[in-house]
């Protein structure tokens, strides 16, 4: 998929994780796909976009694009099936949430059991992950690890040093994407080659340096579905909460984004070498207007429904993007950077 049919448009794809809201992304692949305009020359995806990006590079590589699209269909139909009642996902949940229900007890006490509690070497002793079962199941590694395109780049945070680690090309393993997905507050640390990782989201969410380098394209198409901002001030703990971890699994993008439209002002103004350095084409789609009523805990939400409302909102998303911007790529931004630092 790296040269372009006459007609078609390559681009790099860059996936934000945002658990149960990434079935959003399946929605925004599914109509790409299905429109075959664009080819993808590389993908970089964390948490939940790295999912979709190996269940992506799976199906490619079994039968195309058809391949892809039911290949994304059905992983989140395995997800959305293990988080049903009476599976094991749903009892995993049901046995954590359960761990809260803590008896009456002296206040300090009722602290260190709480603590002891939200810790997943405390509740999940055994690191019970039944997602891990299904990516194992779905994806064959190898064959994804054997295809040229689209190349994958997969994010973590190494936990002792708190830098990013980007797994690609032969490092693409079950291990990296669960690490990817590693989060502190459900799961254990993922070990990779002996070195512990948590979520990708803390460092790049998801990282955009690997295109700068390791690609042809300058198009970057972003898929975003943590909003950047929200309208009104979170007063409840909960709101608090949710809002904090918007903004630090936001943190890193922002940066990069910055850096693009920095490098990119220099090269228009002469005072970088474009043989060193090129503009790099930023475009977008946004989840922000489709999940703006919901709040951050649906991220836990696996009903088939859900998932099934997220995909054609994520569907139309795309297809309004197809329409509105298909012609720029490869021409001009569609994201203006300056705007979203002013």
């Amino acid at each position: 998929m790296s040269a372009a049919a006459p007609g078609r448009k390559i681009i790099n794809l860059g996936l934000q994780g945002g658990g149960a809201h990434g079935a959003f992304t399946w929605g925004v692949l599914d109509r790409l796909l299905e429109d075959g305009r664009l080819g993808f020359e590389a993908i970089s995806g964390t948490s939940a976009g790295a999912l979709n990006a190996v269940a992506l590079a799976d199906g490619m590589a079994r039968d195309g694009a058809a391949g892809a699209r039911s290949r994304l269909q059905e992983f989140w139909m395995r997800v959305s099936a293990a988080g049903r009642p009476g599976a094991s996902a749903r009892d995993f949940i049901g046995a954590w949430m359960g761990a809260w229900r803590v008896p009456a007890m002296q206040p300090i006490h009722m602290i260190e059991a709480m603590t002891n509690f939200s810790s997943p070497y405390g509740f999940n002793p055994m690191n019970i992950n039944p997602l891990r079962e299904i990516v194992i199941e779905m994806v064959d590694f190898e064959r994804v690890r054997a295809c040229a395109a689209p190349r994958l780049f997969i994010s973590a945070t190494a936990v002792k040093t708190g830098k990013i680690k980007v797994f690609s090309d032969g490092g693409i393993t079950v291990d990296a994407v669960m690490a990817s997905a590693c989060l502190p507050y459900l799961f254990q640390t993922v070990e990779v080659d002996g070195e512990p990782y948590w979520d990708g989201g803390f460092t790049g969410n998801p990282a955009l340096f690997p295109f700068f380098t390791e690609t042809r394209t300058a198009d970057i198409l972003l898929v975003q579905i943590n909003p950047i901002e929200r309208p009104t001030v979170p007063t409840s703990t909960k709101e608090i909460l949710e809002r904090m971890s918007e903004i630090t699994f936001n943190a890193s993008l922002l940066r990069e984004l910055r850096t693009i439209d920095f490098v990119n002002r220099m090269l228009a103004e002469g005072r970088l070498d474009p043989g060193h350095y090129r503009h790099n084409r930023i475009h977008r789609i946004d989840a922000g207007k489709a999940l703006e009523k919901f709040s951050a805990s649906t991220k836990f939400d696996t009903s088939r429904a859900f998932f099934e409302e997220l995909q054609a909102a994520g569907w139309m998303a795309a297809e309004d993007w197809l329409q509105a911007h298909f012609a720029d790529i490869g021409v001009r931004d569609t994201v203006d950077l300056r705007a979203q630092f002013q």
